[in-house]
Parts: structure tokens; sequence; C-alpha cells
């Protein structure tokens, strides 16, 4: 049985507190992703623009290693579309839980990281997800990401060789390790050979970071490829 919404006050502090694991969890990430953008050049500012303005921290590594000067927008806007494409399911699951937000909801979705998705639709099953919990939520993990990719990008700038403590792996280590959290067996063998034998074939015959994207496309065909046959099984 659905329990009635507690409080605003009371709301905005269940919010909080079921975020704050992920939000203490996401900082590491945001102070390596300060200093990689410094090391490509860009500003503290400029990286306090960009987690404030696209907040989705898989996008905006990506977006960072492949930053260069001048950066290739046409590969940026489509490889951080590609990977942001889950957001159209995660909005179609919460959609009808926040439509009682009015038009707060527009605001809401800019705040749908992966984490606040999860928690808003794990409170949705027991009571009412009101707009205090989500925003509890969602304002704490913002303000997490951004002070710590700020830091991340003024302690960056006063490291002269980053490749010399190994900051250089960062980006690297981060995908291998993302890469390994979506294997489910060897049923998801052909999506990655795929994915990874298209990227580096890409890399090879096209200029700039064309290979990323490629990689994306080739991974998504052979997964509804194969998804049918798979589900027959």
């Amino acid at each position: 049985m659905m329990r009635r919404a507690a409080p605003p006050l009371a709301e905005l502090h269940a919010g909080a507190f079921a975020i704050l694991p992920a939000a203490l969890a996401a900082c590491p990430f945001g102070l390596m992703l300060g200093q990689q953008a410094v090391a490509k050049g860009l500003t503290p500012m400029d990286v306090l623009a960009m987690s404030s303005i696209v907040f989705a921290g898989s996008a905006q590594f990506v977006a960072i290693g492949l930053w260069e000067s001048p950066p290739p927008l046409l590969v940026l806007a489509c490889t951080v579309l590609l990977i942001n494409l889950r957001h159209v399911l995660m909005g179609a699951s919460i959609a009808g839980r926040i439509r009682p937000f009015g038009p707060l909801r527009f605001v809401a979705v800019h705040l749908m990281a992966d984490e606040i998705w999860a928690v808003a639709e794990r409170r949705a099953l027991s009571q009412p997800l009101t707009p205090a919990f989500w925003f509890g939520a969602g304002l704490l993990l913002f303000f997490c990401w951004q002070v710590s990719t700020v830091l991340g990008a003024v302690l960056g700038a006063t490291i002269q060789d980053p490749a010399r403590y190994g900051l250089d792996f960062a980006f690297p280590a981060m995908f291998l390790g993302l890469a390994l959290s979506f294997w489910k067996g060897w049923r998801t063998g052909p999506v990655v050979a795929a994915a990874g034998i298209t990227a580096v074939l890409a890399h090879a015959a096209l200029p700039g970071g064309w290979h990323v994207p490629a990689g994306a496309l080739a991974g998504i065909a052979t997964a509804v490829v194969l998804g049918p046959e798979k589900a027959r099984r």
C-alpha cells in the first residue's frame, strides 16, 4: 500500500539522504574530469559551465577525451547524443511520476542523472514522488558535481605533467570499468566485438574522433539485430 507523502522539508531531507552515497562516490570522478579538462586547455570557468549545462558525467568524459583545438563540434555532438540516448528511456519511465510537478517538471528533468532516476523510481514504489524529494536529491548531486569538477580543474592546473603521476591513464581505466560493468556473459560478446572492431577500423581510416560514434552505432546495430533471436531462445 502506498504511503502518503511527508511534509516538504522532510521530503527534501529524504531526497538528499537517498542520493548522498552516490553524490560522494561521484566526487573522485569529478576531480578526475576537472584535471583532464584543464590538461586539454579548458579553464575552471569552462569546466563549471560544462558541468552546469551538460550535467552528464559519461558524456562529459567522452567530450573531454575527444577535445582538441579547434574542437570537432560535429563529432562531439553525435557522440554525446548517442551516449545520452538512454535519457529518452529514463524520461519515458519517469514522465508519469513527475507530471504532477506541473511546470517544475521541465526544470526537474535537467537534474535527471542516472542516480536521480534510480532513487526516484525506487521512492515511487512506496509513496508518491514529490518535487521536494526530487530536488533534494538532484540539487545535492548537482552541487557535488560542480564543486568536484571545478576543484579538480583548479588543482589540475598546478600539475605540469599529468603522465608523470599516471593521470593520463584515467580515461582508459574509467571506460574500461564502464565497459566491463555492461558485461552480461557471453551473450554480450558479439555486441562488444562489433563495437570494438568497428572503432579500431574507423580510427585507422577516419580523421578526428569519428571512431567513437562509429563503434557505438555498430554496437547498437548488432544488439538490435541479435535481440529478437536471443529473445526467442
